[in-house]
């Protein structure tokens, strides 16, 4: 792969986000990219693979890996979702955890915290406050001011990834602290998931939306094929499996006479075409995975 020159002074690295699940993270990784790449829902805990976005500047190439958030596990995909969190934290150049600005700093900060002190040594931490545009100023000063006690931050940045604020300043922060290199990928390159992952999470998010609360750790989905339609080049056919752990969950999946599937395949159809940039034909079929969270051979057969 080509490279054009590279200035003098030019930095490439890793970074990402940590945080209680729902702080904000793949919103802040989308707005820090400019293009959506990471779910975001307004489910906690919809992150379960480290996806990487990649921003390209002039004097930087900053990758973004974004992470789970961490949590106390009540079964072994939590527990492998966490192992997923640590092992990123060791291979970054810079960390940046994230509260939100419109709910006090809590226990689940404090879980994080206790683990990011044994990198903080290595690795550079920032402390941000995510989701101003959620708060007023007090509430936002009084955040500030919890995260700053919690530990010795090297820098601790307030901003919204809804409004913009301070965006362009926390990558000003992220590049400062990355090694000197070339780039690790070639120029417009947003990402170095698989397509496929992308839309299987694309699937899951639309799934997501709108379902009861008992449903969000429950789904998962597996694309079971993904290719051209035979003798056209404009049409991609999308076959897909969206696994629930039991059958009335299946019945909350497929709602009354389909409606709530055939609007979950509209409403992901819309979000793959936009990302891939072709006119796809998506399938879905809801099957049971029995208890796949605590199952080690289904948590594998499902990706995890």
């Amino acid at each position: 792969m080509e490279f054009a020159q590279v200035p003098e002074g030019f930095r490439s690295g890793f970074a990402c986000f940590v945080g209680r699940p729902n702080a904000g993270k793949s919103t802040l990784t989308n707005s820090l990219i400019g293009q959506k790449i990471a779910i975001t829902s307004s489910r906690p805990q919809t992150t379960r693979h480290a996806i990487r976005g990649i921003l390209h500047r002039e004097d930087a190439q900053l990758v973004v890996v974004d992470t789970p958030g961490l949590h106390k596990p009540r079964t072994l995909l939590g527990s492998r979702l966490n192992d997923v969190v640590r092992e990123t934290w060791a291979e970054v150049d810079v960390i940046g955890f994230c509260v939100p600005a419109d709910q006090p700093v809590g226990r689940g900060d404090e879980f994080i915290v206790n683990e990011l002190r044994s990198v903080a040594g290595r690795t550079p931490v920032l402390g941000i406050v995510t989701k101003t545009d959620k708060a007023q100023p007090d509430q936002i000063a009084e955040r500030l001011t919890q995260l700053s006690g919690l530990m010795s931050f090297a820098e601790v940045v307030p901003c919204s990834a809804v409004d913009g604020f301070q965006v362009g300043l926390l990558a000003d922060l992220l590049v400062a602290r990355l090694p000197e290199g070339p780039p690790l990928y070639p120029d417009g390159e947003l990402t170095d998931e698989p397509e496929e992952t992308l839309v299987a999470e694309l699937i899951r998010e639309a799934a997501l939306e709108g379902v009861r609360d008992e449903l969000p750790h429950s789904i998962a989905v597996v694309i079971e094929e993904m290719m051209p339609r035979e003798g056209r080049d404009d049409l991609l056919d999308v076959h897909a499996y969206i696994y629930v752990e039991r059958s009335s969950q299946k019945g909350i999946v497929i709602g009354k006479g389909g409606a709530r599937l055939r609007q979950v395949g509209a409403d992901a159809r819309r979000q793959i075409e936009a990302l891939l940039g072709t006119r796809i034909y998506l399938d879905l079929h809801v099957k049971i995975a029995k208890d796949w969270q605590r199952d080690p051979k289904q948590l594998r057969k499902l990706g995890f």
